[in-house]
């Protein structure tokens, strides 16, 4: 290898380096260091001068980097594995697609000039055009897809095959069409290249169809569970107005007939009948306690809630224990408190009905500053956690709104939910 090709191939290596470690950590929103980009770079050179030495297949190198790149996300970004693994794939796909675009036109242009002083200019040339094509990827790339830990990418593995496919296809076509074996034993025509050309171009326009068509399923999915949130939204609305009326026609009836309640204990006490009107005071006690809610939040629209979703609690014999009182005056709209406690306490429900005995449902509340916090505590199984469903990201989108975080955690059969509000917007 003469000293243009080595000094050539070291800035190659860096600047893909720098170009790979800059795209995975945007698309996972990861902050990248510059150590790690010194660790990638040492083990792809590395693995690239094993695979020089002992004549192994390009291919190979260009696997060991995906697999270099997909253990960085892991150790060293703390990426989940289907992120790690789309991220490394597309990194690695549309650097190495680039480059075989720009070999294939190079192989169309380069042949009359070989032996010229020219073919080194015009190889500088083809190498930054396919810095740029790979720059244009990486981007429109981040334009279309996020794999940020609080984004909402479901069915990650609905662009893990395609993009393996497409990995794989331009994989076959380096090996065979562009190494130094196939060049030297199987050169290709003009028309050859044209098509593999064609084929790679084609490749990348098929990989952005495939991410606009996932951004668009993941859009989907948002507008499902905003109408999900609607639909329950609207049924606590519901649920508040029907009580509201219940409640309503009770207490105009009791006022109605509080005079002849009064009317009776003035007959008893004018006779000295004490007992008689403490037995009576004791039933209007009663029915009077009737008519309030069993939690007092501050709420009327929460206090309703609870006394729906509690009873049910009780009904499948689920303790439940309420220490919360919302601040007065509150900055958090009434859907959205709904949105919160009707999530939390049907996820609570569910998960105390899955242990079967022993279950209970602790709700407290506490001021800190300007912010609340909302704690959900229930019993669990001590299977692992199921990923984040509909219920817990309408939560964490509330907390959103209200400059908040949403934060989830199991320990001894305990799951807990903490739900930061900033009430003074």
């Amino acid at each position: 290898m003469d000293c243009f090709g080595l000094c050539f191939d070291a800035f190659c290596l860096i600047i893909q380096s720098v170009m790979h470690m800059i795209f995975v950590s945007r698309l996972t929103g990861q902050r990248q260091r510059t150590v790690h980009i010194a660790v990638y770079l040492c083990l792809v050179c590395l693995t690239s001068f094993i695979c020089y030495i002992f004549s192994i297949p390009g291919f190979a190198a260009i696997g060991a980097q995906f697999l270099i790149l997909y253990g960085i996300n892991r150790l060293a970004f703390g990426n989940r594995p289907p992120s790690s693994c789309v991220a490394s794939l597309l990194a690695v796909y549309i650097y190495h697609l680039s480059f075989g675009i720009i070999n294939s036109i190079e192989m169309l242009v380069l042949p009359p000039l070989i032996g010229t002083y020219v073919l080194y200019a015009v190889l500088l040339l083809s190498t930054g055009a396919a810095f740029f094509i790979c720059a244009f990827g990486y981007t429109a790339v981040l334009k279309l897809l996020s794999l940020k830990a609080d984004s909402q990418t479901p069915y990650i593995g609905l662009v893990l095959l395609p993009g393996l496919f497409f990995f794989t296809a331009e994989l076959y076509i380096l090996h065979t069409s562009y190494s130094p074996l196939s060049a030297a034993f199987r050169p290709f025509e003009a028309g050859s290249h044209g098509m593999l050309l064609f084929l790679q171009s084609l490749g990348l326009g098929a990989l952005f169809c495939t991410l606009y068509a996932y951004r668009h399923l993941c859009l989907g999915f948002q507008a499902q569970a905003a109408l999900l949130s609607l639909t329950q939204a609207t049924q606590a609305q519901r649920t508040y107005i029907a009580e509201a009326k219940t409640r309503y026609e009770q207490t105009k009836a009791f006022r109605h007939d509080i005079k002849n309640h009064l009317a009776v204990l003035n007959a008893l006490l004018e006779k000295g009948q004490l007992s008689e009107s403490r037995d009576y005071l004791k039933k209007l006690e009663t029915v009077s306690s009737s008519l309030s809610f069993p939690c007092q939040t501050g709420n009327p629209v929460v206090d309703i809630l609870l006394s729906e979703k509690l009873g049910m609690a009780k009904a499948d014999g689920i303790g439940a224990k309420v220490s919360l009182l919302l601040p007065v005056p509150c900055g958090i709209d009434d859907v959205d408190l709904c949105v919160i406690f009707s999530n939390a306490l049907d996820n609570a429900i569910h998960a105390c009905r899955a242990v079967r005995e022993d279950g209970f449902i602790h709700i407290s509340g506490e001021r800190q500053g300007d912010f609340y916090m909302l704690i959900f505590q229930n019993s669990c199984s001590h299977e692992p956690l199921p990923p984040m469903g509909t219920g817990l990201s309408n939560i964490r989108s509330v907390a959103r709104k209200y400059h908040g975080a949403m934060l989830t955690e199991k320990k001894e059969g305990v799951f807990t939910l903490n739900v930061l509000l900033n009430t003074q917007m």
